[in-house]
């Protein structure tokens, strides 16, 4: 039965990224239908007739069954339509998308962050622009090459959608690719925008050779930070704790693999914000969800004194020496 419900499971995914492409690729050797769209016309020709994405995941040999295109019409009618471009970029994909999309699809929204321009979470702008779609997160601690080798992996599916999230993880779900289900949409949202903050400020630590109990202690502090926030919007302590929330923020600031804890390991080493931001092909969600952070922390009056000295060094110009003596002279308090 199971062999049947992938055979017959068409999946698009919106944005040929190195996550998208492993997505895909992923999706298509599970057996379904596979269509990638890539904004690069470059892309969509070294995956039809290459079958690599030589831009964004080089060296890794994918499915001979993803069909890429760069015609939105052509991928709209898919049962799941996976959202997998940068969090800024999401909306104005999706009002392209709205008159084009299916009426029975579900949006499998895989980007991390908050929209800068109105302080909204994705699953927000989504159900704002679509509200009849039904929406599924996706997320996890994964990084792209490793889920395109196949190498075990595990993710967060989430939606108040059972049937839907029973669906979508028999149609992708394999022993290397291991699906959790959850209802905690708003959880598994947030803890996927706020560890790209926290991996930069893992990567300063680093770049300042502060050494791995600092880092260590910075985790478990970015953890706190984002069970307070998730609390604030809804979202449930124990999604905080799983694979969406302390997982993925585990991974995103241990490994130089994340885009996030890298930027931040230049700036510790002497590099300054506006020479690592010109000219970058790939996105450091961090870098934007953190202005949108700070804003919200003092409107709301959260505390979030990591998110703010990120913010602070990043957006404020802040010398890096003079936020990190600050936070180390925060009084002390208790461990809540």
């Amino acid at each position: 039965m199971e062999d049947n419900i992938k055979q017959k499971t068409s999946i698009s995914v919106i944005g040929a990224g190195a996550w998208g492409t492993a997505l895909a690729h992923l999706s298509a050797n599970a057996g379904c239908e596979v269509n990638l769209w890539a904004l690069e016309e470059d892309v969509v020709t070294s995956i039809n007739e290459r079958h690599e994405n030589e831009t964004y995941l080089p060296g890794v040999t994918l499915s001979k069954d993803i069909s890429a295109t760069n015609d939105l019409a052509k991928i709209a009618s898919a049962e799941f339509i996976f959202v997998v471009t940068p969090a800024q970029f999401v909306r104005s994909l999706l009002v392209e998308l709205k008159p084009l999309i299916s009426e029975k699809a579900a949006v499998v929204l895989c980007a991390k962050g908050i929209e800068q321009s109105t302080g909204k979470i994705m699953s927000e702008v989504v159900s704002e622009i679509l509200p009849k779609t039904p929406l599924v997160v996706l997320s996890g601690p994964t990084f792209a090459r490793e889920v395109a080798l196949g190498l075990p992996s595990a993710v967060t599916i989430a939606s108040k959608y059972q049937q839907i999230t029973t669906r979508l993880s028999a149609a992708i779900g394999q022993p290397t690719f291991r699906p959790y289900a959850s209802r905690d949409v708003v959880g598994a949202e947030i803890g996927g925008a706020l560890k790209n903050v926290f991996a930069i400020a893992c990567g300063v630590t680093t770049g300042k050779k502060m050494g791995d109990n600092a880092r260590a202690a910075l985790i478990t502090r970015s953890l706190s930070e984002m069970v307070r926030f998730g609390e604030r919007y809804g979202a449930d302590r124990s999604t905080m704790m799983g694979l969406c929330g302390l997982g993925d923020l585990i991974l995103t600031c241990s490994s130089t693999q994340s885009r996030n804890m890298s930027l931040g390991i230049a700036i510790g080493e002497g590099k300054t914000v506006a020479e690592l931001m010109e000219g970058r092909k790939t996105v450091a969600e961090g870098y934007h969800t953190s202005s949108v952070l700070a804003k919200i922390c003092r409107e709301e009056q959260i505390d979030l004194p990591i998110v703010m000295a990120v913010n602070d060094i990043l957006h404020e110009g802040e010398d890096v020496d003079t936020v990190i003596t600050d936070l180390l002279n925060r009084p002390f308090v208790s461990e809540i």
